[in-house]
């Protein structure tokens, strides 16, 4: 299933010497947008997120994670074959 995009034009007003943008009172609670934004520049455009970090960890950093604390994994082929497999066959 593919996530929806929504979009939402947004003018461009006068603030003060500069330019800015007025985020919706339901686009920022939705969010969690307090005081500040962080603006990341990419390739397909302009991505606007909260601040707070988000808490999980992306698959590079949860393999870093699990090579510096040398997690042993050497079980993990036991444990699939111990019948899980054929019941998650379906995953």
């Amino acid at each position: 299933m593919q996530k929806q995009t929504r979009t939402l034009d947004i003018k461009v007003v006068a603030i003060g010497n500069s330019r800015g943008i007025r985020l919706p009172k339901a686009v920022l609670e939705k969010y969690a947008i307090t005081d500040t934004v962080v603006l990341e520049e990419r390739a397909e455009g302009l991505l606007f997120r909260n601040k707070k970090k988000d808490q999980r960890l992306s698959w590079a950093e949860t393999y870093r994670e699990m090579s510096r604390q040398r997690e042993n994994w050497s079980d993990l082929d036991a444990t699939l074959d111990d019948g899980i497999r054929d019941e998650t066959a379906s995953w």
